[in-house]
């Protein structure tokens, strides 16, 4: 029976992936949120008919780019979380790791946000990371425990929104990361108000 399974990428074609979005990366970081495909192409080495094959369009190929950042960047901040006898701690590494990794390629951020790239899909990776750090900070007390799901990701896209403001290459955003960790602390916490819930996308006029 035939079945859906993609067939494996040759070798050639996967280090034409890899160099692309390697390009795509230091170019996006050289030029700003504007730079031109054919430009990264030429980085790459490639030609640009080759980068539309493996990358049809610039959301395509930004949605690559910030899986190689969240998988070199977070995932290892994730790992040593997760092995930390300080869960509250564990979680402070993530969330600046996952910072500084926006503070560093934030052209590639801003480039991503104008194309629409962020969605649910593409931030589930981290947070279902996140979540078992947060629940092992609350049962070991050192994490509030009025703390849900939704609340963190709300808390990550305003300190994300932070970069907007200022210099990311200033560390600014290190202040208001601590601010935030304070926060979660269950040290006389005030209670919260109830959760907000999640905002449902209006479906939009044909």
């Amino acid at each position: 029976m035939p079945t859906d399974t993609p067939k494996p990428l040759r070798a050639d074609a996967a280090r034409n992936i890899e160099k692309i979005v390697r390009a795509a990366r230091d170019v996006y970081a050289e030029v700003g949120p504007d730079a031109p495909l054919d430009e990264i192409a030429r980085r790459a080495g490639v030609g640009i008919a080759t980068l539309f094959r493996r990358f049809p369009d610039k959301a395509a190929l930004l949605r690559a780019v910030l899986d190689q950042q969240f998988t070199q960047d977070v995932i290892p901040a994730i790992d040593r979380a997760l092995a930390d006898e300080d869960p509250r701690h564990g979680l402070s590494v993530v969330i600046e790791a996952a910072l500084t990794s926006a503070a560093d390629e934030h052209h590639v951020l801003t480039a991503a946000r104008n194309a629409g790239v962020f969605s649910a899909e593409t931030s589930a990776r981290f947070f279902d990371a996140l979540d078992p750090l947060v629940t092992r900070g609350q049962q070991a007390g050192v994490i509030r425990a009025d703390l849900v799901p939704d609340d963190l990701k709300r808390i990550m896209s305003m300190l994300v929104s932070v970069l907007w403001t200022m210099d990311p290459a200033e560390d600014g955003w290190r202040r208001y990361v601590t601010l935030v960790l304070d926060g979660l602390n269950p040290a006389a916490a005030s209670p919260l108000p109830h959760p907000a819930p999640a905002l449902l996308r209006r479906p939009q006029p044909r």
